[in-house]
């Protein structure tokens, strides 16, 4: 087994919008032996982004190779440009398209990528045009570019509205939105437009063999949304905004009535409910403690074995020691 050292790919030269040449260098021990390898690869059968695409796969992942495996795959894909300098500089249609197929079948979706890029202009209109736009905004899907593979697949199903493939492409456009879709602690708009683009596919086939995927697409992504929701609820309480709190965590409940978090944004709300209350000027001190006891009641019906029934408990009967406190000092004012 050799062990690969240093690996390097120089800056390639540029010309005419191609990467003209590379260089690539790699250092390596064997048997207890350091050797050097450099190679010097024509790329000009390569576009510029695609070669960056090339550059960018070759990086990430020779650390998994060793030196032999490494060298003799990248012999084998650089030799193998002149055979794809010959398919990009084809004028027949048809080769094209097979060999854009042949890679799309292999997964190499940066290769298959710039082919029916020019096929799209020249089959438009023509038996062949459905077919290449397919596999084009599939190979996008396969590069997990998933904002031009959603706005391809999209507009697939608008241009070939009557083909069979649409189906599957509704469907894995919204399933590029769900790719989007960031952690739930960041802005959800991709997460929203993800459950509509699943509901709009569900709308559209009722009894698809797909619905059953979308279905639970659309309850993971629901599940990301309650979550971001209670969360912001919950930071009004951890940052002692005890009113907001309060408000927030009310319209949670309403919002998201089976919710997981159910039983401790109704705690909370008794707790932030009696801070508030401690906190308020005498006017409003009544008013707000009997709500610390009216919002107890609730949860204690609601939840009898919690685990934050204790806790709530002794907010409430601090709440009706306040009332009894409160309650005296109104009487006494009431007969003076």
């Amino acid at each position: 087994m050799s062990n690969v050292l240093s690996f390097k790919i120089s800056k390639p030269k540029l010309g005419n919008g191609y990467f003209q040449q590379i260089v690539i260098c790699v250092s390596y021990k064997q048997h207890g032996l350091l050797h050097f390898f450099r190679a010097d690869y024509s790329l000009n059968s390569f576009k510029t982004r695609h070669s960056l695409i090339f550059a960018a796969e070759v990086i990430n992942n020779y650390r998994f190779f060793n030196v032999l495996v490494l060298l003799v795959a990248l012999t084998g894909l650089l030799s193998g440009c002149s055979e794809y300098n010959k398919v990009l500089k084809s004028t027949d249609i048809n080769y094209k398209y097979t060999k854009a197929k042949e890679y799309y079948d292999s997964t190499y979706y940066y290769k298959s990528l710039p082919i029916l890029e020019e096929l799209i202009g020249l089959t438009r209109g023509t038996q062949l045009a459905e077919d290449v736009y397919f596999l084009y905004a599939r190979s996008h899907f396969g590069v997990k570019d998933y904002y031009l593979a959603n706005y391809y697949l999209k507009t697939f199903t608008k241009t070939f509205s009557n083909s069979p493939r649409s189906e599957e492409c509704l469907f894995l456009a919204a399933e590029c939105s769900y790719e989007l879709s960031p952690s739930y602690s960041l802005d959800q708009t991709d997460t929203r437009n993800a459950i509509d683009e699943y509901q709009l596919f569900l709308d559209k086939y009722p009894n698809s063999h797909l619905k059953d995927s979308a279905n639970h697409q659309i309850e993971r992504l629901s599940m990301k949304l309650e979550r971001k929701a209670y969360e912001n609820a919950y930071q009004f309480a951890k940052t002692l905004k005890y009113k907001a709190a309060t408000s927030a965590l009310k319209d949670f409940i309403r919002e998201y009535p089976g919710s997981i978090y159910r039983e401790e944004a109704m705690y909370l709300i008794v707790k932030c409910q009696y801070m508030l209350a401690e906190g308020s000027i005498e006017e409003k001190k009544l008013e707000r403690m009997r709500a610390v006891a009216e919002n107890y009641r609730t949860f204690a019906a609601a939840f009898p074995t919690s685990k934050f029934l204790g806790d709530a408990e002794d907010y409430f009967q601090k709440s009706e020691k306040q009332l009894e406190k409160l309650s005296s000092t109104s009487t006494e004012q009431s007969k003076k």
